[in-house]
């Protein structure tokens, strides 16, 4: 009887990176591997890495020598945005067996990793930037997770100036309709309550093929098709959120009520410099259509501060942007410098220490954003997915369709269904409710 492989799996990065890996996970059980924590002995480990900062590259290193030490015999493959552009710097490093898997051929990892008869280095990255198609790359099931994944698209053609992505992702592709619905039928298979449409620029799905789609009439087929399933948009531009998107969302009950979108700053000057293409203002205008259309909304925003040239005048009129605008949350994130991009040749950087104390007092507005956002549906009955027990309280926890994180007391059957909760009150700025 054949001995299983070991295969063990690590993931940095985006959303987008955790679909690839459940779908790594997804062709090694399929081949009938054994699937074994990361930082136990392996026969093959995967890391899919990220490249959007320095400190995730340094991360993607950390791991591949934590892989290297664990196991000198194993094979390391190595795959993901650093993967991609680090290719060579990752030979260097490396001195197990090894395959350097780029974005563009993600779909021959599993295959790869697992060929015996092969040189000690393989290398499969490729110029992503001449991909027209995306990786097929069907998943069955998420580990540890209650929501679905569903990745429809890859690469941007943004460029932005501070940004790595479609350097190390390549152009827009899409994912066709056929692909997408066998894939939400699997998911559907499984049990899965809620999926969450994900891609590096969703707002650009459907351009690229002929099919007569777009994001739009994308939701709106999945919402009318699956109308049992809860549907979130992970991340959409401000310019894509326009008279169409608010009319999926106030059409389709299973449309959460719930959008990411990322402003990085509040200045014009520094947007222009940034090569993003709205202004303030339509920003704003943007933000106050949606509110009409849906006042209860939860609005999640992306905010890069210490770009270079951003001078205390600049981030200020970001923080007060921020601070009058109804938005649930932030993500912070300072700049980090990455090079081949525009960005890392401007002028004016900013010292580590303003971008620190930059960093800080947004995050203080976060905190006063979630606490506003949170008292103000505070007595209301939210519809909670209940995800797992939390270890500390004991309590269940899960999010609300406002993406409100309720913990309450019940029993374990409810985990992986939706449930009414009463959120009726706050400790420590954690929000409770009652079954």
């Amino acid at each position: 009887m054949a001995i299983k492989k070991k295969i063990a799996v690590s993931t940095l990065g985006c959303k987008v990176n955790q679909f690839e890996s459940a779908s790594f996970i997804t062709g090694f059980k399929e081949a009938d591997c054994s699937l074994v924590p990361f930082s136990g002995p392996a026969d093959v480990y995967v890391i899919n890495t990220c490249a959007v900062t320095a400190r995730a590259g340094q991360q993607s290193r950390q791991l591949i020598r934590r892989a290297m030490r664990t196991n000198p015999d194993a094979r390391i493959v190595v795959t993901g945005c650093y993967a991609q552009i680090a290719g060579e710097e990752l030979l260097e490093m490396i001195d197990n067996p090894t395959c350097i898997v780029g974005n563009g051929n993600k779909h021959l990892l599993v295959e790869t990793a697992l060929t015996d008869s092969q040189p000690d280095m393989v290398m499969l990255t490729g110029k992503i930037g001449l991909k027209k198609e995306i990786c097929p790359l069907p998943v069955r099931r998420f580990s540890g997770r209650t929501r679905a994944y569903l990745r429809i698209q890859d690469g941007c053609n943004n460029f932005c100036s501070y940004c790595i992505v479609p350097y190390s992702r390549g152009r827009s592709r899409s994912l066709p309709i056929a692909a997408v619905l066998e894939q939400v039928e699997l998911f559907q298979q499984e049990g899965y309550r809620e999926m969450v449409i994900t891609g590096i620029n969703v707002g650009k799905y459907g351009l690229d093929l002929d099919e007569g789609l777009d994001i739009y009439t994308l939701l709106d087929t999945l919402c009318r098709r699956y109308s049992g399933m809860r549907i979130r948009l992970s991340s959409v531009e401000p310019t894509e959120v326009d008279d169409q998107l608010l009319g999926v969302m106030t059409r389709h009950k299973n449309f959460m009520p719930h959008l990411h979108i990322p402003l990085q700053s509040g200045d014009d000057r520094i947007l222009a410099r940034m090569n993003r293409h709205y202004t303030a203002e339509v920003f704003v205008e943007m933000i106050r259509k949606l509110t009409t259309a849906l006042p209860d909304v939860a609005i999640g925003c992306d905010v890069l501060t210490g770009f270079p040239g951003e001078d205390d005048h600049a981030a200020e009129n970001t923080y007060r942007l921020l601070a009058g605008l109804p938005v649930s949350y932030l993500h912070v994130f300072p700049y980090s410098s990455r090079p081949g991009t525009l960005a890392a040749s401007l002028n004016n950087q900013v010292s580590g220490k303003v971008k620190d104390e930059r960093v800080r007092r947004l995050r203080e507005l976060d905190g006063k954003k979630r606490h506003t956002f949170y008292r103000h549906h505070l007595g209301s009955t939210q519809q909670v997915l209940v995800e797992r027990r939390d270890s500390k309280t004991g309590l269940l926890q899960g999010f609300s369709e406002y993406y409100i994180p309720l913990r309450f007391a019940g029993p374990n059957d409810l985990i992986h269904q939706v449930v009414p909760v009463h959120f009726d009150r706050m400790e420590d700025d954690q929000p409770l409710g009652t079954l």
